[in-house]
């Protein structure tokens, strides 16, 4: 009878990260492949989930979240960037910003809707497009500097552009948008009438002095903008999936809709342990960076002794370096071939495009570990 999977999600199988970390395991590489860190993040933080379970809160939250978190995210929100949302009405708690993206496409997006979106995206992106009938747009963010290219993102819009999605800092690419592109994306969506839904998972985790601007900061974009963060990267918490999406009260009731239909509600303690998180000192979240911006370095060096062409990250956990330089033709071949040839695993970059060929050698390398990991690693691949 064939796969019963319908058609519009028949392309959307198991993903690169299981094959990679298959491989991992089998060859007892060291996996840069997956984003997530090999530590945990703040005690203060640990502490109050640990404190919340013994204190009985582990039965359903409400709906919308524990008061406590939607109070910190809108506290989060005025301390760092001037936003004002209203908390009882402006912000909503998810199980981790993937699921806010899902349900921010399936309560906006009605089939046939066009989302923009730049390339390479994070692999959720066009599965979520997908699933609400909707039509992926991209433009394409090319080595080595990933800049936005103004002619390739206007022909990506069109009178049926209901969404753009973007992600900045942003992966795969470690990219952190500048103003003047955040600018033409928002001349664009007001053009086109169109919602911009923003990803800010890594927005603490800027290097080099840079600042994080989310597009509802500027001039006339906080009534069309829904604005999504979680916890997951910034207090290494990944496997918590505490998200949220703050923005105009009826676009966030038209998300807690969908969302109450996928997961209901979840992360029962950990909702006030984030809170907590959020609430930690400016040292703590400027430390994050800090720490992060070594192991970048460290990494990129590294890349670069082994004889790949580096992409020097702003931002994110990641890093981009093309392997043409070690004879690749391919990435994908050539990630399949790696942990057995130098016991590392990276991730083909090729995954998060359509236009394949625009990343046809680069590799993704994940820089959010232990510095001893990260200096195995370096070791290694310098004897390709």
């Amino acid at each position: 009878m064939g796969s019963p999977l319908v058609r519009r999600m028949q392309g959307f199988g198991s993903t690169i990260f299981a094959e990679m970390t298959a491989l991992a395991a089998q060859h007892g590489a060291v996996n840069l492949g997956q984003g997530f860190p090999d530590s945990d993040g703040p005690p203060e933080m640990l502490e109050a989930a640990k404190a919340a379970i013994d204190g009985g809160r582990n039965q359903y939250p409400p709906g919308p979240g524990v008061p406590e978190l939607l109070d910190a995210v809108a506290a989060h929100q005025s301390r760092f960037y001037g936003l004002s949302p209203d908390p009882s009405s402006e912000v909503l708690v998810t199980v981790g910003a993937t699921e806010a993206i899902a349900a921010t496409i399936l309560a906006l997006c009605e089939p046939g809707d066009e989302v923009v979106t730049f390339e390479p995206y994070y692999d959720s992106y066009a599965a979520s497009i997908a699933l609400a009938g909707a039509v992926r747009r991209t433009s394409v963010l090319r080595f080595p500097d990933f800049a936005v290219d103004e002619e390739s993102l206007r022909a990506a819009f069109s009178p049926r552009t209901r969404m753009v999605l973007l992600n900045s800092p942003h992966n795969p690419t470690g990219k952190v948008f500048t103003t003047a592109e955040l600018e033409l994306v928002c001349a664009l969506a007001r053009e086109y009438d169109a919602w911009i839904v923003t990803d800010e998972v890594y927005e603490h985790l800027v290097f080099e002095g840079l600042q994080h601007v989310p597009v509802a900061t500027l001039p006339g974009m906080a009534g069309r903008t829904l604005t999504i963060s979680s916890a997951g990267k910034t207090f290494s918490a990944t496997g918590w999936k505490v998200g949220w999406v703050s923005g105009p009260a009826e676009a966030v009731a038209a998300v807690r809709a969908v969302k109450q239909f996928l997961t209901f509600v979840g992360s029962g303690p950990f909702q006030p342990a984030v809170a907590v998180a959020l609430g930690l000192p400016d040292t703590v979240y400027a430390s994050l960076s800090t720490m992060l911006q070594a192991k970048r370095d460290l990494l990129v060096k590294g890349l670069g002794s082994a004889g790949l062409e580096v992409s020097v990250p702003s931002g994110t956990y990641f890093v981009i370096a093309d392997a043409a330089p070690l004879g690749a033709k391919d990435a994908l071949e050539f990630c399949r071939e790696l942990p057995g040839r130098a016991g590392v695993v990276g991730i083909p970059v090729s995954v998060f495009h359509d236009d394949r060929d625009a990343a046809r050698t680069l590799v993704r390398f994940a820089f959010c570990k232990r510095d001893e990991v990260l200096h195995e690693a370096v070791d290694r691949l310098s004897r390709l």
